[in-house]
């Protein structure tokens, strides 16, 4: 899966693995156009029936990555499988998926695997790794203060202000700031209070003490969201004075505290660590992906995790969601106070996943904090 944490040694970015999450309809969404390609559409909800019930046969065949339901060529609503461009034989792995199952047509699309880290792209112009004076807006450089082992340190991105009850949070994914799960080579787990700065690691040459702490790793990592759940999510709670209350994003700037559900051809953009402002379009629902998580920086294989619901965006050449990304916040793309869809984690160098935002909101207890 390709979620987006980067990770780097003091003078080189290397690439590694990244991870996805659940998608599910948003008990927190407004109300969509009755025409909207969304869940709560019966064409929709006629090809997600067939797609669930033929998903487990075909990805269990060779270098099927994962489905989802999209359009074809022609607009018609269909089951995207997607074909690992990395695999022995996409080809003929190609040739043996049927054209249609169960009444329902298929479309192949080929695509390198789902990861949760990338070498990320180059920096924007508007700086989303510099060290900002607080109260810091977010779609920036951020992470665990911690998060370097094994000769790399590594950052994501603090994404979105979330709200439990009357205290602020920031929201991120698990994987930026609680994947370290065994001491390995940095001695530590991620625990409770831990700092979560801004900028990341990566981007203060790897030392704490360049960077500045603008929460601490919640109560919720007792209970982290993975392996257990369909979401991969972390909150840390803000220190006093070090976040905007109102949790303006960089170029974006304040959200709906409202959420809206995905639909398919939805207009969506991001404010994230490595790409800054970007802009792309929904093109699968309910997709089921598995992934791949690492332990702490540079780890290896911490577990393999199988997600559903996923969200699915067109990423041509990573334009869209980079390393570096994770824990970005995706919003509809208008003007003024968008309302949030999902959060991305993970993705190839032709596809982004997002997990949809009623789904973590839900997992989490929160709220979106906004106008």
């Amino acid at each position: 899966m390709n979620t987006y944490r980067s990770i780097k040694t003091a003078l080189s970015i290397v690439s590694t693995a990244l991870v996805l999450s659940i998608l599910s309809v948003s008990a927190f969404a407004a109300a969509l156009p009755e025409q909207a390609l969304s869940h709560a559409n019966p064409r929709v909800q006629e090809v997600m029936a067939v797609q669930e019930a033929v998903t487990p046969d075909l990805m269990s065949m060779p270098d099927v990555l994962g489905t989802a339901v999209g359009q074809d060529d022609d607009g018609e609503l269909t089951i995207l499988v997607y074909v690992n461009l990395e695999g022995k034989n996409p080809a003929a792995s190609a040739r043996n998926i049927p054209k249609n199952l169960r009444g329902k047509s298929i479309k192949v699309e080929f695509t390198d695997p789902f990861r949760a880290l990338v070498k990320p792209a180059p920096v924007p112009k508007v700086s989303h790794t510099a060290k900002q004076t607080p109260p810091i807006q977010l779609g920036t450089s951020g992470g665990w203060g911690y998060d370097l082992a094994n000769g790399y340190c590594c950052g994501g991105t603090l994404g979105s202000l979330v709200q439990i009850g009357t205290t602020q949070y920031i929201l991120s994914n698990y994987h930026v700031f609680e994947s370290d799960i065994v001491s390995g080579g940095n001695g530590r787990v991620a625990t409770s209070g831990d700092p979560i700065i801004q900028p990341g690691l990566i981007d203060v040459g790897c030392t704490l003490s360049n960077a500045q702490s603008v929460a601490t790793l919640a109560p919720n990592s007792l209970n982290p969201s993975l392996p257990g759940s369909n979401v991969d999510a972390s909150i840390a709670q803000v220190l006093s004075g070090q976040v905007r209350t109102d949790g303006a994003i960089l170029e974006i700037g304040t959200i709906s505290s409202t959420t809206v559900a995905p639909f398919i051809k939805q207009a969506v953009k991001k404010s994230g660590r490595t790409t800054g402002l970007t802009r792309s379009t929904i093109s699968g629902l309910n997709a089921s992906v598995s992934v791949i998580y690492d332990n702490e920086c540079a780890g290896g294989t911490a577990f393999t995790k199988t997600f559903t619901g996923q969200i699915i965006i067109n990423n041509l050449a990573s334009k869209f969601l980079a390393g570096g990304d994770s824990g970005s916040l995706m919003v509809e793309d208008v003007a003024t106070k968008p309302r949030a869809v999902g959060l991305l984690f993970a993705g190839s160098s032709t596809l982004a996943v997002a997990n949809p935002i009623g789904q973590v909101l839900s997992f989490l207890g929160a709220t979106m904090v906004g106008q």
